[in-house]
C-alpha cells in the first residue's frame, strides 16, 4: 500500500503544482488521469524522491518515503516520461550497467538478472541491438525493464505510451498488467482508455488536486443515464454550447457529435446513451473550468 497524505507544493515562479494531495493506492494498476499540466508528473517525482514536497507525507509499506529516500529508491522503479538511454550502447550492456547501479555486484547473479529481465519485457532477441535503432515500443519495454531490477514493490510510470503506435501500445499496455498482478503500479496519463482497460482503482488529478478517486465502473455508474449525444452542425456548436452542459466535442467524418450531461432528456435530438470514463474525466475537467471562471468573475 501507498499511502499519500496532505502533500503539496509549490515551485519558485509561484506555480502551486500540488495542493493538499491525499491518496491510498493498493497492489495492482492504478491510473492517475489529469490533463498536461495538472500536477501529475509533479507528483510522481516527488513520489519517486526526485524532488522534495513542501508539506506532507508519503509512506510505502510502513517506509516514510520522503525521509528515507535511499531506502525508498531500493523499492521502486521509475520509468520517467522522457527516458533517454545511449544509443550506441547495446541493451544488454546498458541493463547490465543499470543492474550496477542498483547494487547487483555479483557478476553470474547480474548476468541471470538481466536475461530474465530481457526476456520478460520480449526484447532478448533483440538484446545486442543498440539502443538507437529500438522503435518507441521497443524503448519504453527496455525501460521497464530497468524499472523491475530489484523486485521493486512500487512501479512508477508516467505518460508511456505517449507517441506508440497501437500495437506497440497493447504489447507495451499488457507488459504493465502482467506486472501489475504484484506489485504497485502507478500509471500516469491523459489517455482515457488506458485506464479504462487496465486499472480497477484510478484518480483525477486537476489544477493540482485530487477531483476523484476510486473505481472506474463506480465513477461511470454515477453518470448513467445523464449522457445524451447529438451530431450537430458545425454552425450550431457555439449555441449548443451555450444551452447545455457539453462535456466533450469530436469530428466524426467532419461533423462535431457532442456528449452533454443532463438530468433528464434536453430534447433538440439529443439521445441517450451509456456513460464512459471519458464522459467522468472531462465532467471533473468541467467543473473544475467553471470554478476558475466563477474566481476569476469574482
Amino acid at each position: 500500500m501507498l499511502e499519500i497524505r496532505s502533500l503539496s507544493k509549490t515551485y519558485a515562479n509561484g506555480v502551486q503544482a500540488l495542493k493538499d494531495v491525499t491518496l491510498d493506492i493498493p497492489r495492482g494498476m492504478f491510473g492517475l488521469l489529469g490533463p498536461n499540466g495538472a500536477g501529475k508528473s509533479t507528483l510522481m517525482r516527488t513520489i519517486a524522491t526526485l524532488q522534495d514536497a513542501d508539506n506532507g507525507s508519503v509512506h510505502l509499506d510502513g517506509l516514510d518515503v520522503l525521509k528515507d529516500k535511499t531506502e525508498a529508491r531500493r523499492r521502486l522503479g521509475y520509468l520517467p516520461q522522457e527516458f533517454g538511454v545511449y544509443p550506441k550502447v547495446s541493451a544488454e550492456a546498458m541493463l547490465d550497467h543499470f543492474a550496477v547501479l542498483k547494487g547487483v555486484t555479483a557478476r553470474g547473479e547480474r548476468k541471470a538478472l538481466v536475461e530474465a529481465l530481457l526476456r520478460q519485457v520480449n526484447l532478448w532477441n533483440v538484446r545486442k541491438r543498440k539502443l538507437g535503432t529500438f522503435s518507441g515500443g521497443m524503448r519504453q519495454r527496455f525501460g521497464i525493464a530497468q524499472a523491475l531490477i530489484g523486485q521493486p514493490s512500487l512501479i512508477i510510470v508516467d505518460e508511456p505510451t505517449a507517441g506508440l503506435d497501437p500495437e506497440e501500445r497493447n504489447r507495451f499496455l499488457n507488459l504493465l498488467a502482467e506486472i501489475g498482478e504484484n506489485t504497485v503500479v502507478i500509471l500516469s496519463t491523459h489517455i482515457v482508455e488506458d485506464v479504462t482497460d487496465l486499472c480497477p482503482r484510478m484518480a483525477i488529478i486537476a489544477a493540482g488536486q485530487v477531483r476523484l478517486a476510486g473505481e472506474p465502473r463506480e465513477a461511470i455508474r454515477s453518470l448513467e443515464g445523464r449522457i445524451w449525444r447529438k451530431r450537430v452542425d458545425k454552425a450550431e456548436l457555439g449555441e449548443v454550447i451555450q444551452r447545455h452542459a457539453v462535456l466533450s466535442s469530436r469530428l466524426v467524418a467532419g461533423q462535431p457529435v457532442v456528449h452533454v450531461l443532463a438530468d433528464a432528456d434536453p430534447g433538440e435530438g439529443f439521445a441517450a446513451v451509456p456513460a464512459n470514463l471519458e464522459d467522468v474525466y472531462f465532467g471533473e475537467l468541467r467543473k473544475v473550468a467553471l470554478a476558475a471562471n466563477t474566481a476569476q468573475a469574482a
